[in-house]
């Protein structure tokens, strides 16, 4: 994987990340809303009990804190967007010790 944070502020985060064939972004979550549209390539989207084999142009949408995992088997290049930035409970590296 190779995410470029292409722009960040409060409201929003967007990243651009290629994932190589094989590669996936496991099993995860975040406290933002995040949107993920497929660039280029297939990737597999999954969330709960719902999969989707999405190509280029496809945006899924997910709830803070809803679980989800994307993989590729050829390779795909995602933009991944983050809103509002950063959620709340999102640790921002400044909190006390």
């Amino acid at each position: 994987r190779s995410p470029v944070v292409l722009d960040s502020d409060e409201a929003a985060r967007a990243v651009f990340i290629v994932l190589e064939p094989g590669q996936s972004l496991g099993d995860h979550q975040v406290k933002e809303h995040a949107f993920v549209l497929v660039v280029d390539g297939m990737a597999r989207v999954e969330a709960g009990d719902r999969t989707v084999e999405a190509g280029p142009g496809t945006l899924c949408m997910f709830e803070p804190d809803e679980r989800r995992s994307v993989s590729t088997e050829d390779g795909a290049r995602i933009l991944l967007l983050l809103a509002p930035w950063p959620g709340v409970g999102h640790y921002r590296g400044n909190g006390p010790s």
